[in-house]
């Protein structure tokens, strides 16, 4: 029986409002077993690329990642961002270490190749080095990995924080049985997007066709779902949607995907 172990992806909003990042950080402090923490931060990264008299440019919801662009992502989301995170944790006794793709050669990518977009340093995740990152956390340290990979040839890349989480747990499930915890503002996947007290808390195979015949899952959340299916259908156990307070076990008010 393989050891259980919680992968727990937090945005932008959470990281942008220092309460309501304090009340994550200690729910995940409290989490039970092995555990890995993933994070983004565009939302800072946009205001200090603005302060900075760099413009960014989105498409479709995707940053553009020049060179200049690059630079600033690596000092908010590998540094400011990453290491205030770490800070907390080590003040909440959990020791944990901030990581990029790069350190110990753990998440390794590749450019993006253009095609209608071209959309600069921006990597798609190739391999997860489980073994390495399974010698951290055998050492009882819980990773903290920011959105950025590497090529293995010196360039780092913006990538997805949604996608780092879905294949760091389709790496780790070689190891444990994993399961994905997408931490945003809703509830969970909504039956209604104008009730959002709608949850649909139980979504398998059969009903993701249903509600996607029926449009109810479309736009942004098309995508995350698509996700969540490819990393069932390759070893991870169980995925997770839904408001910081599913890290509780009093609460059951969340959406969790399973095939």
């Amino acid at each position: 029986m393989k050891e259980k172990l919680s992968i727990v992806k937090i945005g932008g909003n959470i990281i942008e409002d220092d309460a309501s990042l304090s009340a994550f950080l200690k729910l995940f402090a409290n989490l039970k077993g092995k555990k890995i923490l993933v994070h983004g931060g565009g939302k800072r990264a946009t205001a200090i690329a603005s302060k900075l008299g760099i413009k960014s440019n989105m498409i479709e919801g995707r940053r553009i990642t020049d060179a200049e662009t690059l630079e600033v992502i690596t000092m908010v989301y590998g540094g400011l961002v990453n290491k205030n995170i770490v800070a907390q944790l080590q003040a909440l006794r959990i020791d944990a270490i901030g990581l990029t793709g790069a350190d110990i050669n753990s998440i390794s990518s590749e450019k993006r190749p253009v095609k209608e977009v071209d959309f600069g340093f921006v990597g798609d995740v190739k391999k997860v080095a489980h073994n390495a990152i399974d010698k951290l956390i055998k050492a009882d340290f819980t990773p903290v990995f920011c959105a950025i990979t590497h090529d293995g040839n010196g360039q780092l890349l913006n990538t997805n924080a949604d996608t780092i989480t879905s294949q760091l747990a389709v790496g780790m499930s070689n190891l444990y049985e994993t399961s994905i915890y997408y931490c945003f503002e809703l509830d969970g996947v909504l039956k209604d997007i104008n009730d959002k007290n709608s949850v649909i808390k139980h979504i398998d195979s059969n009903l993701y066709k249903e509600l996607l015949a029926q449009g109810i899952i479309a736009d942004g959340m098309l995508p995350k779902l698509e996700n969540c299916f490819d990393a069932l259908t390759n070893g991870v156990n169980t995925i997770n949607m839904g408001n910081t307070n599913m890290l509780t076990q009093e609460n059951d008010n969340f959406t969790r995907i399973t095939l």
